[in-house]
Parts: C-alpha cells; structure tokens; sequence
C-alpha cells in the first residue's frame, strides 16, 4: 500500500490522498474504498483501470497494518548521495495486483532506467572523474515490504538479475505474515471492530494481498504445527482458488536469491507469528514454533508488527541463514523513514559499503491499539526499558510531526506502560524515545466515538 493509485480514466486519486480524514471516512463508511476493489475486467487479468502515478508522499493507514510514513524524506537522500539525482528512480505499482505482474513490470522498468542513466550526459563527466569510471553503472534496489517481494520475482529474470549489484530490503515478509490471514478473517464468534470489517471487504478480492500469506508452519500448536493451506484460508473468510495461486507462486520462488541481498528487519515489536483455527475463527499469537530436545518449543521471535523477523530474511544460494542481516527496534510502516534505514542506503549507493549495526541501537518495542476513540483514555504498553524515566512517549501529528501529548509512563501490574488522552479524529504517530536509536513509532487512527470500535493490533 505505499504507492499512490489514481484512476486512469478520471485522474481522481484513489489511495494515497494528503487528507488524514480521508482514511477516518474510508475505514468507517468504507465508501472512499469501493474503487479499489478488483473489477471483473481486472480479475481476468486485464489491467489498466487503475494507475500507480509515485511512491506514497503523505501518512496513510490500513486497519491492523497500522501506518505507513511516506518516503519523502528516502527518496531525497538517495538523490543526494547519488551522482546525479536522475540516478534515482522510483517504481510505484499498483499493489491490489499479483507480485509476479509488478516483479515483471519492474524488470521492464529497470532496463529502462539503467539504459537512460548509462546514456545520461552526466555520465560522460562522471567516467572521466570517477576511479571506476570505466565500469558500466549497475542498479541498487531499495524496497520496503511487499516491493521486496516484486524485486524478488523481476530478479528471476536473469538478463534483468546480471544487471543488479545490490538489493536492500525492508521489513519484506518473503516466508509471508500471519496477520494478512487475520485482514482475511470472517469474525465469527465475535464482532470486529468496523475498520477492520471494512478492510476485510476490500482485501478479500485482493490477489496481492494473498502473496503476503505465511508459507512455513505457522498454524497449530506445539504437538501439531503445519502449514497453512487454502482450506484454511476459505474458514477464515478468503478466497481459496487466490490462495492457490499464491502459494504456488511461492513454490515457483523456492531457492530463488536477491543479488547482494541486505536484508533490514524489524525487530523487537509485538508481532503474530502463529494461528489456530477453531469453529471458524482464526486467532493470532505472539510465538513461532522451535525445535529442541525436548520437542516442539514456543518462542516469540518478534518482528516489527506486522512481519516476523525470521520471515524478513531469505536463505542465500546454499540454503544458509543469511548473515548480513541489519537488525533494527522499529515498526513496519516506519521502516522506511528511519534515519538508520537512510545511512544503509546511502552507503550500499556509494561505495558498496555493507553498514554495520550502529552504536547506540536499542531494543524498544512499543504496543499500541491501532485505532482510538477521540477524547478517550488509551494505553500503549513498552517493553524494552527498566524504569519509566528510561523514556519518552509523545503523540505526534502523522502530516506534520508537531506534538500533540505526552502521555504518562509508570508500570501497571508489572508491566511498564504509557497512558494519554486520544486525539482529535486523524492519523497520528505514537513515538517512543530511548535515547538509543531513532524513536519507534507505530500509527493509530483517532476516530469519532460513532463511527466503530477500536481494537488493539494482537
């Protein structure tokens, strides 16, 4: 969901709009979502109603997947380090669609792209300057969540793939996320809150969202974990004819690499990582299954919210763990826009330098109900840190970053929290200071007592 999507026909904007109350409607009367919804031309595979124009460049919000920051402020930097800001190209893509269709697309593109820089006037002055000047320039890739995926897939293409000299993903679920099943969720046994039942219509029909499903053996308990499978996915409200699809896409990806693939995680936020079925309700928990001695063990693994850690990084051509890996204490949505995302990047652009984890990293995470009722009292819960004064929790405005309230940390019961008042209705960071790294934030949505319930994201 971070590329803005217009119709083609009318250039009216579909997602991605600067308004924050946009969403507060659209996830409440679910009328500003219809249009994102698959035709019956586009379920045949006859694209083009919809238009990907450039990556998200104001906050947005999805129910359950919380906030996504715009990348603004990555794209800038990237351009600075770059030679030359034509260096820099941006891929949106329409992400209601398959990932094998935008992986195809991007290939296209970034041939395109490389074939236009090695053509570019600059270049000329850079060869003769530059003590590799003599070498053909190559493409870096930068991709946050499911574009990780969509590079995944154009790097199959082998032409395509020879000329790539690095691939940077961010919190990119390549073994999928048990919370796209819980998007899936029909509720029975108990009512959703009215934001999410309004995600779930949209999703349900959505063939990229099937690509993000967990393939490892995430569902069950320690005496009998397995795979998901597309039985599975039709109790829990889906489409199981898309889940088809999807998990025979990811067997046409098994072994597939990413070229000097640096893999960014999120780490250390209370993430699903497992599910269990009974009579028809799917519920999320915060463990993944281990061996051991002893057999079968619960561990909780973390993530970043929504991506389990394990699940963000992909096995090089051995099969091996990779060990590369960047891990970072930030959400998924925030990914992105953090100041150590933008340093990675920069030194993977200029020099080829693979950074380290910095000086300084903390190890917050931060559990906040994804969306508030305006003028009530909400908590968000800390882990992390030993005493209140270790840090700082501020609400800040999601457009402008001003402050709105600084909630109150004390421990309740043992557990180490931070408690406020919501907001007026609108898209707002919960941002969580250590001292440490850059702040963790996580995205809630404050709306109207009357427009639904507000559910914590577990």
């Amino acid at each position: 969901m971070g590329s803005e999507l217009v119709d083609a026909g009318t250039g009216r904007t579909l997602w991605g709009l600067r308004e924050p109350q946009w969403y507060v409607s659209a996830w409440t009367s679910g009328s500003s979502t219809a249009a994102l919804r698959l035709t019956e031309d586009e379920k045949a595979g006859r694209y083009g109603r919809v238009k990907a124009t450039q990556l998200l460049r104001f906050p947005a919000f999805a129910p359950m997947l919380a906030g996504f920051a715009p990348y603004t402020k990555l794209l800038q930097a990237l351009r600075a380090a770059a030679c030359h800001p034509d260096a820099v190209a941006e891929f949106p893509y329409d992400w209601r669609l398959p990932v094998a269709h935008n992986g195809n697309l991007l290939a296209s593109f970034g041939r395109r792209h490389l074939q236009a820089w090695r053509d570019h006037r600059v270049l000329a002055d850079v060869r003769r300057t530059h003590p590799d000047g003599d070498q053909p320039a190559r493409l870096v890739l930068v991709a946050h969540s499911m574009g990780g995926l969509v590079a995944w897939h154009a790097c199959l293409d082998t032409d395509f793939a020879a000329e790539v000299r690095a691939v940077m993903t961010l919190g990119t679920p390549f073994f999928g996320a048990p919370k796209a099943v819980l998007l899936l969720a029909s509720g029975r046994g108990s009512p959703l809150p009215l934001p999410r039942a309004r995600l779930r219509e949209l999703a349900a029909g959505l063939p990229g969202l099937y690509d993000l499903l967990p393939v490892y053996r995430c569902v069950g308990d320690v005496a009998e974990e397995r795979r998901l499978t597309e039985g599975d996915v039709a109790s829990a409200g889906g489409d199981a004819d898309l889940a088809a699809a999807s998990f025979a896409w990811h067997k046409s990806m098994a072994g597939a690499v990413l070229p000097g693939h640096v893999p960014v995680v999120g780490v250390h936020q209370p993430t699903v990582q497992a599910l269990t079925f009974d009579a028809g309700v799917v519920s999320g928990h915060r463990y993944s299954f281990r061996p051991s001695q002893t057999g079968m063990q619960r561990v909780d693994i973390g993530g970043d919210g929504t991506v389990p850690s394990d699940s963000a990084q992909l096995p090089d051509a051995s099969g091996k763990e990779v060990n590369e890996v960047r891990a970072l204490a930030q959400s998924h949505g925030a990914l992105a826009a953090s100041a150590e995302v933008t340093l990675f990047a920069e030194y993977l652009l200029q020099a080829g330098w693979r950074a380290g984890p910095l000086m300084g990293a903390g190890e917050l995470g931060l559990d906040v109900p994804e969306v508030v009722a305006a003028g009530e009292p909400f908590e968000a819960t800390i882990t992390g840190a030993e005493r209140p004064t270790d840090v700082t929790c501020v609400v800040v405005d999601a457009a402008t970053e001003a402050p709105v309230d600084v909630l109150r940390t004390g421990r309740v019961n043992g557990t180490l929290v931070a408690r406020g008042q919501s907001p007026p209705p609108g898209l707002y960071w919960v941002r969580l200071d250590g001292g440490g790294a850059s702040p963790v934030r996580h995205m809630i949505m404050s709306i109207g007592a009357d427009r639904g319930d507000a559910g914590r994201t577990s």
